[in-house]
Protein backbone atom coordinates (compact mmCIF):
# COMPACT_ATOMS: atom_id res chain seq x y z
CA UNK A 1 0.00 0.00 0.00
CA UNK A 2 1.39 3.18 -0.84
CA UNK A 3 2.38 5.76 2.13
CA UNK A 4 4.25 8.58 2.93
CA UNK A 5 7.14 7.22 1.42
CA UNK A 6 5.82 6.03 -1.90
CA UNK A 7 7.18 7.57 -5.39
CA UNK A 8 4.63 9.36 -7.61
CA UNK A 9 4.00 7.65 -10.88
CA UNK A 10 1.24 9.49 -12.38
CA UNK A 11 -0.54 7.85 -15.55
CA UNK A 12 -2.95 10.07 -16.46
CA UNK A 13 -3.29 13.89 -17.26
CA UNK A 14 -5.68 14.28 -14.36
CA UNK A 15 -2.85 12.41 -12.22
CA UNK A 16 -0.21 14.33 -13.67
CA UNK A 17 -2.21 17.86 -12.71
CA UNK A 18 -2.62 16.58 -8.95
CA UNK A 19 0.85 16.09 -8.50
CA UNK A 20 1.56 19.70 -9.69
CA UNK A 21 -0.66 20.90 -7.62
CA UNK A 22 0.95 18.49 -5.03
CA UNK A 23 4.49 20.44 -5.71
CA UNK A 24 2.98 23.92 -6.09
CA UNK A 25 2.11 23.56 -2.24
CA UNK A 26 5.45 21.72 -1.36
CA UNK A 27 7.05 24.58 -2.44
CA UNK A 28 4.99 27.35 -0.64
CA UNK A 29 5.09 25.19 2.14
CA UNK A 30 9.03 24.96 2.46
CA UNK A 31 10.20 27.82 0.53
CA UNK A 32 7.73 30.42 1.49
CA UNK A 33 6.72 29.53 5.00
CA UNK A 34 3.16 29.47 4.34
CA UNK A 35 0.69 26.79 6.19
CA UNK A 36 0.07 24.73 3.12
CA UNK A 37 -0.23 20.93 3.30
CA UNK A 38 -1.27 18.31 0.85
CA UNK A 39 -4.24 15.84 1.46
CA UNK A 40 -3.49 12.86 -0.89
CA UNK A 41 -6.75 11.53 -0.48
CA UNK A 42 -7.55 8.01 -2.65
CA UNK A 43 -11.13 7.89 -3.71
CA UNK A 44 -14.20 9.92 -1.72
CA UNK A 45 -17.92 9.36 -2.87
CA UNK A 46 -21.43 10.70 -1.86
CA UNK A 47 -24.46 10.90 -3.49
CA UNK A 48 -22.81 14.02 -4.94
CA UNK A 49 -20.68 12.84 -6.94
CA UNK A 50 -21.61 13.28 -10.91
CA UNK A 51 -22.44 10.68 -13.05
CA UNK A 52 -19.10 10.99 -15.09
CA UNK A 53 -17.54 8.78 -11.80
CA UNK A 54 -17.69 5.05 -11.92
CA UNK A 55 -19.42 4.94 -8.24
CA UNK A 56 -22.51 7.29 -9.39
CA UNK A 57 -22.93 5.16 -12.66
CA UNK A 58 -23.16 2.13 -11.31
CA UNK A 59 -25.51 3.48 -7.94
CA UNK A 60 -27.57 5.22 -10.72
CA UNK A 61 -27.82 2.92 -13.09
CA UNK A 62 -28.92 0.01 -10.47
CA UNK A 63 -31.97 2.44 -9.39
CA UNK A 64 -32.93 3.52 -12.63
CA UNK A 65 -33.10 -0.41 -13.55
CA UNK A 66 -34.83 -1.51 -10.57
CA UNK A 67 -37.51 1.08 -11.41
CA UNK A 68 -38.21 0.40 -14.98
CA UNK A 69 -36.41 3.07 -16.31
CA UNK A 70 -33.36 1.88 -17.73
CA UNK A 71 -32.43 -2.18 -18.77
CA UNK A 72 -28.89 -2.10 -18.54
CA UNK A 73 -25.55 -0.66 -17.25
CA UNK A 74 -22.42 -0.41 -19.68
CA UNK A 75 -18.94 -0.24 -18.28
CA UNK A 76 -15.35 -0.56 -18.80
CA UNK A 77 -13.04 -2.85 -16.79
CA UNK A 78 -14.80 -4.24 -14.10
CA UNK A 79 -11.71 -5.87 -12.48
CA UNK A 80 -9.88 -2.80 -11.63
CA UNK A 81 -9.51 -2.00 -7.98
CA UNK A 82 -10.18 1.16 -5.63
CA UNK A 83 -9.95 2.10 -1.84
CA UNK A 84 -13.30 3.96 -2.05
CA UNK A 85 -14.16 6.17 1.00
CA UNK A 86 -16.81 8.52 2.19
CA UNK A 87 -16.55 12.14 1.25
CA UNK A 88 -17.43 12.87 4.64
CA UNK A 89 -14.87 11.55 6.44
CA UNK A 90 -11.88 12.71 4.40
CA UNK A 91 -13.44 16.53 4.72
CA UNK A 92 -13.10 15.66 8.69
CA UNK A 93 -9.27 14.58 7.89
CA UNK A 94 -9.07 17.63 5.86
CA UNK A 95 -9.78 19.85 8.90
CA UNK A 96 -7.58 18.24 11.32
CA UNK A 97 -4.94 18.87 9.41
CA UNK A 98 -5.78 22.18 9.34
CA UNK A 99 -5.92 21.97 13.31
CA UNK A 100 -2.47 21.07 13.53
CA UNK A 101 0.51 23.76 14.91
CA UNK A 102 3.14 22.94 11.60
CA UNK A 103 1.57 21.65 8.18
CA UNK A 104 2.05 18.15 7.18
CA UNK A 105 0.90 16.23 4.25
CA UNK A 106 -1.12 12.91 4.91
CA UNK A 107 -2.35 9.89 2.82
CA UNK A 108 -6.02 9.50 3.64
CA UNK A 109 -7.38 6.27 2.91
CA UNK A 110 -9.82 3.38 3.74
CA UNK A 111 -6.91 0.92 3.60
CA UNK A 112 -9.19 -1.39 2.07
CA UNK A 113 -9.40 -2.18 -2.20
CA UNK A 114 -12.52 -3.49 -3.85
CA UNK A 115 -13.07 -4.10 -7.67
CA UNK A 116 -15.67 -2.20 -9.95
CA UNK A 117 -17.27 -5.56 -10.17
CA UNK A 118 -17.60 -5.70 -6.04
CA UNK A 119 -19.23 -2.01 -6.31
CA UNK A 120 -21.86 -3.66 -8.53
CA UNK A 121 -22.69 -6.53 -7.00
CA UNK A 122 -23.12 -5.12 -3.83
CA UNK A 123 -25.32 -1.90 -5.38
CA UNK A 124 -27.29 -4.32 -7.24
CA UNK A 125 -27.62 -6.53 -4.86
CA UNK A 126 -29.26 -3.93 -2.16
CA UNK A 127 -31.78 -3.73 -5.15
CA UNK A 128 -32.16 -7.36 -4.99
CA UNK A 129 -31.17 -7.41 -8.06
CA UNK A 130 -27.77 -10.00 -9.82
CA UNK A 131 -25.70 -7.22 -11.73
CA UNK A 132 -24.68 -10.24 -13.69
CA UNK A 133 -28.30 -9.94 -15.69
CA UNK A 134 -27.58 -6.05 -16.14
CA UNK A 135 -23.84 -5.56 -16.42
CA UNK A 136 -21.99 -5.51 -19.88
CA UNK A 137 -18.77 -4.26 -21.01
CA UNK A 138 -17.71 -2.08 -23.76
CA UNK A 139 -14.66 -1.61 -25.00
CA UNK A 140 -15.39 2.20 -25.12
CA UNK A 141 -15.42 2.86 -21.57
CA UNK A 142 -11.58 1.03 -21.03
CA UNK A 143 -8.71 2.85 -19.97
CA UNK A 144 -5.84 3.49 -22.21
CA UNK A 145 -3.70 3.25 -18.94
CA UNK A 146 -5.24 1.79 -16.13
CA UNK A 147 -4.44 1.38 -12.53
CA UNK A 148 -5.48 -1.95 -11.34
CA UNK A 149 -5.06 -1.73 -8.03
CA UNK A 150 -5.24 0.89 -5.68
CA UNK A 151 -4.90 0.97 -1.98
CA UNK A 152 -3.71 3.40 0.75
CA UNK A 153 -1.93 3.36 3.87
CA UNK A 154 -3.16 6.35 6.22
CA UNK A 155 -1.73 5.22 9.33
CA UNK A 156 0.27 8.53 9.63
CA UNK A 157 -3.28 10.38 9.94
CA UNK A 158 -4.47 7.65 12.79
CA UNK A 159 -1.36 8.42 14.84
CA UNK A 160 -1.00 12.15 14.32
CA UNK A 161 -4.35 13.34 13.50
CA UNK A 162 -6.60 9.97 15.60
CA UNK A 163 -8.16 9.95 11.88
CA UNK A 164 -10.23 6.85 10.77
CA UNK A 165 -12.64 6.03 8.38
CA UNK A 166 -16.04 5.39 9.80
CA UNK A 167 -17.87 4.76 7.06
CA UNK A 168 -16.49 1.58 5.18
CA UNK A 169 -17.38 -0.11 1.67
CA UNK A 170 -20.56 -1.72 2.21
CA UNK A 171 -22.12 0.98 4.13
CA UNK A 172 -20.77 3.81 1.45
CA UNK A 173 -23.18 1.47 -1.23
CA UNK A 174 -26.19 1.27 0.72
CA UNK A 175 -25.77 4.87 1.44
CA UNK A 176 -25.64 6.19 -2.33
CA UNK A 177 -28.05 3.39 -3.85
CA UNK A 178 -30.56 4.87 -1.32
CA UNK A 179 -30.18 8.58 -2.13
CA UNK A 180 -30.34 7.32 -5.60
CA UNK A 181 -33.70 5.77 -5.13
CA UNK A 182 -35.36 8.23 -3.47
CA UNK A 183 -34.36 10.67 -6.10
CA UNK A 184 -35.48 8.72 -8.51
CA UNK A 185 -38.76 7.53 -6.68
CA UNK A 186 -39.33 11.70 -6.16
CA UNK A 187 -38.68 12.18 -9.90
CA UNK A 188 -41.38 9.42 -10.96
CA UNK A 189 -43.66 10.84 -8.40
CA UNK A 190 -43.38 14.28 -10.55
CA UNK A 191 -40.61 16.11 -8.77
CA UNK A 192 -37.94 17.57 -10.64
CA UNK A 193 -34.20 17.51 -9.62
CA UNK A 194 -32.65 19.53 -12.95
CA UNK A 195 -28.89 19.62 -11.18
CA UNK A 196 -28.53 15.76 -11.72
CA UNK A 197 -29.20 12.89 -13.45
CA UNK A 198 -32.29 13.28 -16.07
CA UNK A 199 -30.03 16.39 -17.75
CA UNK A 200 -27.02 13.70 -18.33
CA UNK A 201 -26.34 12.57 -21.89
CA UNK A 202 -28.03 9.16 -21.86
CA UNK A 203 -25.00 6.93 -22.97
CA UNK A 204 -27.02 4.22 -24.46
CA UNK A 205 -28.20 6.70 -27.28
CA UNK A 206 -24.34 7.72 -27.48
CA UNK A 207 -23.35 4.07 -27.84
CA UNK A 208 -26.22 3.51 -30.50
CA UNK A 209 -24.83 6.90 -32.64
CA UNK A 210 -21.25 4.86 -32.20
CA UNK A 211 -22.59 2.10 -33.30
CA UNK A 212 -24.13 3.91 -36.40
CA UNK A 213 -21.15 5.56 -37.17
CA UNK A 214 -18.85 2.72 -37.21
CA UNK A 215 -21.02 1.20 -39.70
Amino acid sequence: SPDQNTAFRPVSPYAAAKLYGYCITRICQKGYGLFACNGILFNHESPLRGLEFVTRKITNSAVKIKLGIAKELVMGNLDAHRDWGYSPDFVRAMWLMLQQDKPRDFIISTGESHSVREFCQEAFSILDLDYKDYVKQDPMFMRPCEVRYHKGDSKLAGAVLGWYPRVKFKELVKIMVEADYARWKDYLAGERFAWDAPNYPDESRLLTKMSRMER
